[in-house]
């Protein structure tokens, strides 16, 4: 009797470190993250197993998420003779196949196609396809070829990717490439596998979750997080490393409807927080392998010392990245802290929307839609960050927008803008007439059995609203108000600056979907923040534009 092991990381988002580059230091605690560490853990389990017995694989969104992914994707000066710190990372690991998330899109094809060609391993995306041939761009899946106990034994590599992408990246993607459906690409290439490679294992690196669609449900793309329907639908899977939801769920059963048969779904930490080992039960009866996935266990980072090949693979690279962030920009008059912008208009977020309407509005002047409004939709994206009174750096700026965002304008009516915000206020939960409100339990509510996360609300700027939390969801808006005071009427219309994730519909969010765009070039939103504060420096005046009302308990009123 044999043993294969299938090691898996996903949605590393840059995390070849354990460094927090907003901070300026290591993550310590349960926060210990960084494929240095797990690398460690990695070549202990080699140790353990043999080599040969163990495959290592990675399940997308590697390429953003921090600043050393922003830093080299927007080819600063120092990085044009460096291997990608996350290619040098995975190819000293040993990594024997990588798959393609919906964030490797982010910075255009050209991009993704140099990663690609400075990775070991191969890059995969079976429903990565050609719109005009429908062939793969990528390569579907990686042969594997191990010996146990002196057989051969074969190990298909099928990647797929959630075809959300073409929703979040569609200036990026659109006419270039397709990003097909899950199930049916699997339905595809899981035979093939099988038939033409002769697998004796098959393993679906899935970017795709379990759980519901977080686009608008009138978007044309199919399901976002198909990942147990594939599992069900699918015969001839034995284990599905699922990812991009970012939960930690090492072991998961689901039964193929077609065999009976189970299948694991296993998905690791995010960020390099951990690796979950799949153990692999392979016993050879003369003509073929009969095959029983055991199970799954995680194992983390947290504690495990760096391995120093790592370490050195992206030593320059994680310097470079320290002094471009550690850069001062300006001086703030004042600290600007997100830690209340969930429940209350706060100066950073104000700072934000500023830069975002004024970009907007500059770029419409001259032009047909010069006299609209301007209103400024953002998230809440950070809890933590803070701009510090005196002197401020680039990494200052970036903790307060995390996202690797760029700047676009919708034409919106009152009415529609009405409805965006009503949609948004979901996100705070019912609060019952005389109940206290809690920041802790009124945010990030539960609707339909899925948490709507602070990226998913909207804040607006440019306009005064009410948010009446005693109220039921689609009631909560109260009149809307011009800055001068006039109601804003369902007829007027406006230029609505957003980023380009809500520009797809992003949280369901429909009126911006369809909605005609007035303005898209595409301008990353961080480096906007950067460039106004070099030259307009970030004294912004805090604006209560908007509140939330509720009834205060009859014992908040005594004296």
């Amino acid at each position: 009797m044999s043993r294969l092991t299938l090691l898996a990381t996903t949605d590393v988002h840059g995390a070849a470190l354990n460094w927090d580059y907003y901070r300026d230091q290591p993550w310590t605690g349960e926060a210990e993250a960084g494929l240095a560490q797990l690398s460690t853990v990695v070549e202990r389990i080699r140790a353990e197993r043999g080599a040969e017995s163990v495959v290592l694989v990675d399940n997308g969104d590697t390429i953003q998420g921090n600043p050393l992914c922003t830093f080299f994707a927007r080819h600063e000066s120092g990085t044009e003779n460096l291997v990608h710190p996350l290619a040098a990372a995975f190819n000293v690991m040993g990594y024997d196949a990588v798959n393609i998330g919906n964030h490797e899109f982010n910075y255009g094809l050209d991009f993704l196609y140099s990663f690609e060609q400075q990775l070991d391993p191969l890059l995969l995306g079976a429903n990565v396809v050609d719109p005009g041939s429908g062939l793969s761009v990528f390569p579907a899946f990686t042969p594997l070829i191990r010996r146990l106990d002196g057989r051969e034994i074969r190990i298909g590599v099928l990647g797929l990717t959630t075809p959300g992408a073409m929703i979040w990246d569609r200036q990026q993607l659109a006419g270039k490439v397709d990003v097909t459906d899950m199930v049916a690409a699997a339905s595809h290439w899981v035979p093939k596998l099988r038939e033409e490679f002769l697998s004796d294992v098959v393993v679906v690196l899935c970017h795709a979750g379990i759980g519901q669609t977080t686009y608008a449900t009138n978007a044309d793309a199919p399901a976002e997080n198909p990942a147990k329907e594939i599992a069900e639908q699918v015969p001839g899977i034995d284990v599905m490393v699922i990812g991009h939801t970012h939960r930690d769920e090492p072991e998961r059963w689901v039964t193929c409807e077609a065999t009976g048969r189970p299948v694991l779904l296993t998905q690791p930490r995010a960020h390099a927080a951990g690796l979950t080992e799949t153990v692999i039960e392979a016993e050879h009866d003369g003509d073929s392998w009969r095959i029983e996935v055991l199970g799954a266990t995680p194992h983390h980072a947290r504690g495990e010392v760096p391995d120093l090949r790592v370490l050195d693979a992206v030593a320059e690279a994680h310097a470079a990245t320290r002094a471009h962030v550690n850069r001062q920009v300006a001086v703030s008059p004042r600290e600007l802290s997100t830690a209340d912008s969930r429940w209350r208009a706060t100066g950073v977020i104000d700072f934000i929307q500023r830069v975002q309407a004024t970009t907007v509005a500059e770029a419409l002047a001259g032009g047909e839609h010069e006299a609209l409004p301007v209103v400024s939709l953002t998230a809440p994206t950070s809890r933590t960050a803070v701009i510090p009174e005196g002197p401020v750096s680039i990494r200052d700026l970036a903790g307060v927008y995390v996202f690797d965002n760029t700047l676009a304008a919708v034409l919106l009516t009152g009415a529609e803008l009405r409805a965006h915000l009503e949609h948004a206020a979901r996100y705070y939960a019912d609060l019952p007439r005389g109940r206290c409100f809690d920041p802790a339990t009124m945010t990030g509510a539960e609707r339909d059995g899925q948490t709507i996360w602070d990226y998913q609300y909207d804040i607006a700027w440019g306009i005064d609203y009410e948010i009446n939390l005693n109220e039921p969801v689609g009631r909560r808006i109260g009149e809307l108000r011009h800055p001068d005071g006039r109601p804003v009427a369902a007829a007027d219309r406006f230029a609505v600056a957003l980023n380009h994730y809500r520009l797809s519909g992003a949280g369901d969010y429909r009126q911006v979907a369809n909605a005609p765009v007035l303005y898209n070039d595409m301008l990353d939103i961080r480096q906007l923040l950067i460039d106004w504060a070099l030259t307009r420096g970030i004294d912004v005046p805090e604006e209560e534009n908007w509140r939330l009302v509720f009834d205060e308990p009859l014992d908040s009123m005594n004296p």
